[in-house]
């Protein structure tokens, strides 16, 4: 069996569809493109043979796999999400198709002088022989979580035009807004059905990830007090030094980019003002619960610390818990892990079991009730122009749902 060609058809006909999800939007979904696919694909489901397909009002997509077994198999369901993320355009994505890479450079676009190269990136000489699919270098490619949806498309249509492949029932379900943080706030786990489930939001071959951070977004707004600076003295409150001075106190190799594998950070996202007002805007990260309490408690302690020197009403924070790690979930129920594992062990990939360094819908459903572990897709560079998703792989992640399928009828 070979998917190669059916996968490049159906990622690229999702990859067109602009799905980019707004933050400042409160709707659900927040942009049209999102159910615009969402309706694409419940006519899809329907003509590949899916049953039970339904469609909310907020573009919440599901449907059945029947059984076809007399073994009492645990249901399971296969999730992806539909919108691509905010850091560049998803607009006119124009996918771009290599076909037996060589390992050097790939001219995305001549005429800007856009390349994706070995050079920045070291991993892509790991792909020689494989068809990749890029951008055109204007838009991301929207891999994450098209991939994902192309993936679980192909693996229920095989099924379906091989009933001599025994499974238990099987759900599938695509959602909106994953990229702002909603995709599991309307997700309707009971009308889902299942008992465990899987997203296809991962990266490279190989990654099985069923930890994430423990996340909480912390927002500052300072008010200062201008005045004229050549009669400032004992006057002014410049808002954007009192910033400066807050973020001075936060551990400089707490961040983003001089941490990796369980080591937590402080990001600033955002910093904005000038001597009247002042916005500044963090992620607080880490793994461990316990560390993660005391990071928010640091943070508040800082607040509070300058709170008192220049005026508590001047500085006002605004913190909120995101989600959890979702390992405190999936711990008791290790074994669906395990059995993913097991999978790719089976077809000759090497499991890369690492945490999330980020989230998704998972750590939000996982504590909704569904455990929720996570498997590659199998592209890189996600998020930007330089994004790109091996076909060869791609074929590996529907294997790799086939093969958990089985295993859990097996096992029964």
């Amino acid at each position: 069996m070979t998917f190669k060609q059916e996968l490049i058809n159906r990622f690229v006909t999702y990859a067109k569809v602009d799905t980019q999800s707004n933050e400042s939007i409160e709707s659900c979904p927040s942009t049209p493109g999102q159910m615009k696919l969402a309706l694409m694909l419940v006519d899809e489901l329907k003509s590949i043979g899916m049953q039970e397909v339904t469609i909310d009002e907020h573009g919440y997509v599901m449907a059945t796999l029947p059984s076809n077994t007399d073994k009492d198999v645990p249901v399971i369901a296969f999730l992806a999400h539909l919108d691509t993320a905010t850091d560049m355009t998803g607009a006119n994505v124009n996918p771009q198709q290599h076909d037996s890479y060589d390992g050097g450079d790939i001219i995305l676009n001549k005429e800007l002088g856009i390349v994706l190269s070995p050079a920045e990136f070291p991993a892509l000489p790991g792909y020689k022989g494989h068809t990749l699919l890029t951008t055109d270098g204007t838009t991301l490619l929207g891999a994450d979580d098209k991939a994902g949806i192309t993936e679980i498309m192909t693996a229920m249509a095989y099924l379906i035009q091989h009933p001599e492949l025994k499974h238990g029932k099987i759900r599938v379900a695509f959602n909106p807004d994953e990229e702002i943080g909603r995709g599991a706030h309307k997700f309707d786990v009971e009308a889902l059905g299942a008992k465990y489930a899987y997203t296809m939001d991962g990266g490279p071959l190989g990654e099985l990830q069923y930890e994430s951070f423990n996340a909480a977004s912390a927002n500052i707004d300072i008010q200062g007090k201008n005045v004229h600076p050549g009669t400032a003295k004992n006057k002014m409150i410049n808002a954007s030094k009192i910033a400066m001075e807050l973020h001075a106190k936060l551990p400089a190799a707490e961040a983003p980019e001089h941490t990796e594998g369980y080591e937590g950070f402080y990001h600033l996202n955002l910093f904005q003002g000038d001597v009247e007002n002042a916005k500044l805007s963090y992620l607080i990260r880490d793994f461990d619960k316990e560390s993660f309490q005391a990071r928010k408690q640091f943070f508040q302690s800082i607040v509070a610390e300058l709170g008192e020197k220049y005026g508590t009403d001047r500085i006002k924070l605004e913190l909120k818990d995101r989600y959890y790690n979702m390992g405190e979930k999936i711990a008791p129920v290790k074994h669906i892990v395990d059995i993913a594992q097991e999978a790719m062990e089976n077809l000759g990939i090497k499991p890369l079991i690492q945490p999330i360094r980020g989230g998704t819908d998972g750590s939000q459903l996982s504590f909704k009730g569904l455990p929720t572990p996570n498997i590659f897709t199998g592209g890189e560079n996600y998020h930007g122009r330089y994004e790109f998703i091996s076909v060869d792989n791609m074929e590996l992640a529907v294997r790799t749902i086939l093969e958990i399928i089985s295993l859990y009828e097996a096992k029964a």
